[in-house]
């Protein structure tokens, strides 16, 4: 296990933008307060949605799309910086280490109460709250040849 202590310098609560994307929206907000490494939760609900399942004996993604809207009964992750140009497995962005990723996991559920739940690749926001809580130093990711993914040093 690798660990380390952290020290939180700054919260904050946002409103998303409906229309927006949901992942973009924790990174412009990352961007705009210059969180290099934080931790979020947030809830609301979006228009439609496309997870991600890692299949570990693949070591790839394989999304699940969803066309309804759906509520986001929960909604975790935390921000970092890449290590280098790269294309992040956890991201469809190519991403750079200039760049703020929002890792999201998130639950969801539609009409009939049935959840998904997966890494959130992207999601278009009907009404969406966030709380990020901003760590003091940077983290950043950095390849994992084992898991294949971009995981916290």
């Amino acid at each position: 296990m690798h660990y380390r202590e952290v020290e939180t310098a700054r919260e904050y609560v946002a409103r998303l933008e409906t229309g927006a994307d949901w992942r973009a929206e924790i990174e412009a907000l990352a961007e705009a307060v210059e969180a290099d490494a934080a931790w979020f939760t947030a809830l609301g609900a979006v228009q439609d949605a496309e997870l991600w399942f890692y299949e570990q004996d693949d070591c790839e993604y394989y999304p699940i799309e969803l066309e309804e809207p759906l509520e986001v009964a929960s909604c975790v992750g935390n921000v970092s910086l890449l290590d280098g140009e790269e294309q992040s497995s956890s991201s469809s962005r190519t991403q750079s280490d200039d760049d703020r990723f929002a890792h999201t996991h998130a639950v969801l559920s539609d009409a009939e109460g049935t959840t998904y739940a997966g890494h959130l690749n992207e999601a278009t926001v009907w009404a969406g709250e966030l709380h990020m809580r901003v760590f003091e130093e940077s983290l950043e990711r950095e390849y994992d040849e084992t898991t294949d993914l971009d995981l916290w040093l």
